[in-house]
C-alpha cells in the first residue's frame, strides 16, 4: 500500500451517495478535536505553571541549592512550553482537517453553511467605532491566541534558563551538570521536531485471531468416570 494524492473528483468519487453520512462524521469529530485541543492546552498549562511557580519559590534559596534547581525547573519548562506549542500546531492541523472536509461535503447536504460568514455593518460614527473597538465582534482566531501564547511562554523560559546559568564565561570551569542539562533539554526539543510528525508511509496491517469452544465432559457409562471429549 502507498500513500497518494488524489484530485477533486476522485475526492467527489469516495464519498458519492454517502456525503451526509460523511459530513455528520466530520462535523463530530471536528468537535471532538476542538474538545481535545482545549483539554491539552489545560493540561500543559497546569504543567507550565507549576513549574514557573517552583521557579520563582527557589529563587529564595541560597548559593548553588538555588541555581542548580533554577536550571532544572527552566529546562523542564523549556521541554513543557515547546511541546506545548507543537501540540497546539498538531491539533490545529487535525481541526483544519475535518474542516475542510466540512467544506467539501456541505454543499450537497446543506448547502455553503460553514463557509458563509455574517457580520456586522461597518460602523459609520465614531461613537460606533468606538464601541467595536472596545467591545465588538471581530475576526480574531482563538486558537491562534493560544498558540501565540505558547511562543511567548516557550521564549520567556529560554531568557529564565539564561538567567539561571548566569553568569557564563570562557574563563570560569565548566560545570558538567549544566551542559547535560542544557543538552539534554535541545535534544528532547529536538527529537519533537524530527521524530514527533505523523507516519506518512504505508500501513500494512497484521492481525491475530484466537478461537474459542466449550467442551462437554463426557461419563463413560461402565466405569463412571469422566471422560474429556476430543
Amino acid at each position: 500500500m502507498t500513500t497518494n494524492q488524489i484530485s477533486q473528483k476522485d475526492y467527489e468519487k469516495a464519498f458519492h451517495g454517502r456525503e451526509k453520512v460523511a459530513l455528520e462524521h466530520a462535523l463530530d469529530i471536528r468537535k471532538f478535536e476542538i474538545e481535545l485541543y482545549w483539554k491539552r492546552a489545560t493540561y500543559f498549562w497546569t504543567f507550565i505553571g507549576a513549574t514557573l511557580a517552583g521557579f520563582v519559590a527557589v529563587q529564595n534559596f541560597d548559593g548553588s541549592t538555588r541555581q542548580n534547581m533554577s536550571v532544572i525547573l527552566s529546562s523542564l519548562g523549556l521541554v513543557f512550553s515547546f511541546s506545548w506549542v507543537l501540540v497546539n500546531r498538531g491539533s490545529k492541523f487535525w481541526q483544519e482537517n475535518w474542516e475542510k472536509h466540512v467544506d467539501m461535503l456541505e454543499d450537497k447536504i446543506t448547502g455553503p453553511l460553514y463557509k458563509i460568514v455574517l457580520s456586522r455593518n461597518s460602523e459609520t460614527k465614531t461613537d460606533d467605532s468606538m464601541s467595536h473597538l472596545l467591545s465588538g465582534a471581530s475576526e480574531i482566531s482563538v486558537s491562534k491566541i493560544n498558540q501565540i501564547v505558547s511562543v511567548y511562554i516557550f521564549v520567556l523560559w529560554w531568557f529564565l534558563m539564561g538567567y539561571s546559568l548566569w553568569p557564563m564565561s570562557l574563563d570560569l570551569p565548566p560545570n558538567y551538570f549544566y551542559i547535560a542539562i542544557v543538552a539534554l533539554t535541545v535534544i528532547c526539543c529536538g527529537m519533537f521536531i524530527f521524530k514527533g510528525t505523523r507516519y506518512k508511509g504505508s500501513y500494512i496491517n497484521h492481525a491475530t485471531q484466537r478461537t474459542a469452544e466449550i467442551q462437554v465432559d463426557k461419563v463413560d457409562k461402565m466405569s463412571g468416570d469422566k471422560v474429556v471429549a476430543d
